[in-house]
């Protein structure tokens, strides 16, 4: 039945690899369980609700790549899309996350029909290369920088921000920082060494040094300046109730303070963030499989484009942000992952992960701080693709960078990165390498900062 489903042979691969592969790709993305429920907590969700909407929501769209497009892609709540709901839209523009949890549903909604046609690929196509790079750094920048935040290490000064003190407060919010930077060298330590799941064994190995802190009397528990027990008190439930008070929340909301133009912007910055996150997955991690055809192109590509729009929208009604593909598909593609039964794997192994929520839960925000760090080491590394000595394509491209971390905001990035596109390719007498495309972008977002 499966050689019928998945096309094993046809694709040179065995059941055994593609299992294996596929909790490969789980163990190198199963941090998501533990720092999703972390950033989205900061919005005012329930961690618990978020974690298990995360679990399903990636079985669900995970389960429709392997089924629909037979890709050995895993799905789950993106990274830089849950920190621009927690951080820009709830936080930044004041919106309740029921309403943000909206934006993410009509973005599905938008993307579903998109992705019946060729849109997509259209709008990916006419996005300048170089900017869509900067666009993954800035993110990648922003990301580390909550990292620093939620380990204690970034702190308010008079400059702004500097590194917070070691040594007061060194039983609570000292011995967490340093905590948190130990285990950002455990995990380069192991990335380095090609460890696979190195990103969730640091997360671990973290946890575990906070909890013999715990013991030895290094770290006090003080609950009431917000540092709790490191060690859990049940390992398993098979409660799912807390779901609750998240799912279909996004229905649920008050609309006396709805901005249309301003509410229009947040799902255009979501479209954007995913579409070129999951476009530029798919490519990358297709090309490092050796999938793509002679014209460059990934056969399935549009299945695996509705199995994403599917992926989110489920998660929005769920209660999680914007579902996408994984770049860390491509450990399992190492691995000889080659179909969708690959990714089935990894999506059985998210729906049992719902099992274990209290452990996920207790796992401290030190904890899953270096995994921020790490993964936006992961997306800035792309800032060596950019080609610096083309003025015009790389200044944009710093611009939308620098924005995101120092403005706090991804959309703040890519307004700028844009409008500094246009601007200054027109300006010099590129205008012709504008698409129409990017002057209606620019437009929109000039005319965002006149009236918001």
């Amino acid at each position: 039945m499966l050689e019928k489903i998945f096309k094993l042979s046809k694709n040179n691969t065995t059941v055994k690899t593609e299992v294996m592969a596929g909790i490969t790709t789980f163990m190198t993305m199963a941090y998501i369980l533990a720092v999703n429920p972390s950033i989205l907590a900061d919005a005012g969700m329930d961690p618990s609700a978020v974690l298990i909407a995360t679990a399903i929501a990636s079985f669900i769209g995970t389960c429709c790549m392997a089924f629909m497009a037979n890709l050995p892609f895993v799905l789950s709540a993106g990274m830089g899309l849950n920190a621009y709901l927690a951080y820009t839209v709830v936080l930044g523009f004041g919106y309740s996350w029921q309403m943000a949890l909206l934006a993410v549903f009509a973005e599905g909604i938008i993307f579903i029909i998109l992705s019946l046609t060729n849109v997509r690929e259209a709008i990916f196509n006419a996005i300048p290369l170089t900017l869509k790079r900067g666009v993954s750094v800035g993110i990648g920048l922003f990301i580390a920088f909550i990292g620093l935040q939620n380990a204690g290490l970034a702190v308010d000064s008079s400059t702004l921000v500097t590194i917070t003190s070691f040594t007061e407060n060194f039983s609570t919010h000292g011995i967490c920082a340093l905590l948190a930077l130990i285990g950002t060298l455990i995990t380069a330590a192991l990335h380095i060494k090609n460890v696979r799941g190195s990103i969730l064994v640091g997360i671990l190995a973290t946890w575990l040094l906070g909890i013999l802190c715990q013991l030895t009397g290094l770290y006090v528990p003080t609950p009431d300046a917000g540092f709790y027990s490191l060690i859990p008190t049940e390992f398993i439930s098979a409660d799912f109730s807390a779901l609750g008070k998240t799912f279909g929340q996004c229905f649920r909301m008050d609309f006396s303070q709805f901005r249309l133009l301003d509410f229009i912007v947040v799902i255009f910055s979501f479209l954007f963030v995913d579409l070129f996150d999951t476009l530029g997955t798919l490519i990358g991690v297709a090309t490092k499989a050796d999938m793509l055809d002679e014209e460059g192109h990934l056969p399935g590509i549009k299945p695996a484009l509705m199995a994403d729009a599917i992926g989110t929208t489920a998660g929005a009604i769920l209660g999680t942000s914007t579902v996408t593909t994984f770049v860390e598909s491509a450990s399992g593609v190492s691995a000889g992952g080659r179909t969708g039964l690959t990714a089935l794997t990894s999506g059985l192994l998210f729906l049992l992960s719902t099992l274990f929520a209290p452990i996920f839960i207790a796992i401290p925000s030190f904890a899953t701080a270096p995994a921020l760090i790490m993964v936006g080491f992961l997306m800035v590394s792309s800032v060596t693709e950019i080609r610096f000595d083309n003025l015009d394509e790389s200044i944009p491209a710093y611009i939308a960078i620098i924005a995101m971390p120092l403005f706090y905001s991804i959309s703040e990035g890519i307004s700028l990165g844009i409008i500094s596109y246009v601007i200054l390719n027109t300006v010099t007498g590129k205008a012709k390498k504008v698409t129409p495309l990017m002057y209606v972008l620019a437009l929109l977002f000039i005319l965002k900062y006149i009236f918001l």
